[in-house]
């Protein structure tokens, strides 16, 4: 019973302590959720939510018809997302978007290189306590780690 209850508690803080862009992120489930979140966010200046901005952008691709289309989509958010880890390599949240990303896309879309790197750089994160805690429970739900 202790068990459960310190469970809910630990969950409860970390839901609490999530900021709404990222619970926004992962509640959007369909195609007019994600453009909705696009289009609240894209003006921020805060690099992390630029971050998710981008991987939702890039999933807009899977709802274009020419895989042309399809694909000149996904380069262009890769380019941007890749732009904004150079500046910003020790950002967890695009690090952890480019994980999820790199994890789910199909091998034929060539976008794996950086697994290695950042399942090691997230697992450091992950052992540390910090202000990034409330996406601990995101990296274990949606990566390999």
């Amino acid at each position: 019973m202790n068990w459960l209850f310190s469970s809910l508690m630990f969950i409860m803080l970390i839901f609490n302590s999530t900021p709404d862009y990222v619970q926004s992120y992962h509640a959007a489930k369909t195609k007019k959720q994600e453009v909705e979140f696009i289009n609240k966010y894209k003006s921020s200046s805060k690099i992390s939510i630029l971050g998710y901005v981008v991987s939702l952008e890039m999933k807009q691709a899977k709802y274009k018809f020419f895989p042309w289309k399809k694909l000149s989509i996904f380069n262009k958010g890769k380019k941007r997302l890749e732009s904004l880890i150079k500046r910003h390599p020790d950002n967890i949240d695009l690090r952890y978007l480019r994980l999820v990303i790199q994890e789910n896309i199909p091998s034929l879309l060539n976008y794996k290189l950086n697994i290695k790197e950042d399942k090691l750089f997230l697992s450091k994160i992950m052992k540390t306590k910090n202000t990034s805690d409330y996406l601990d429970f995101y990296i274990k739900k949606n990566t390999s780690l």
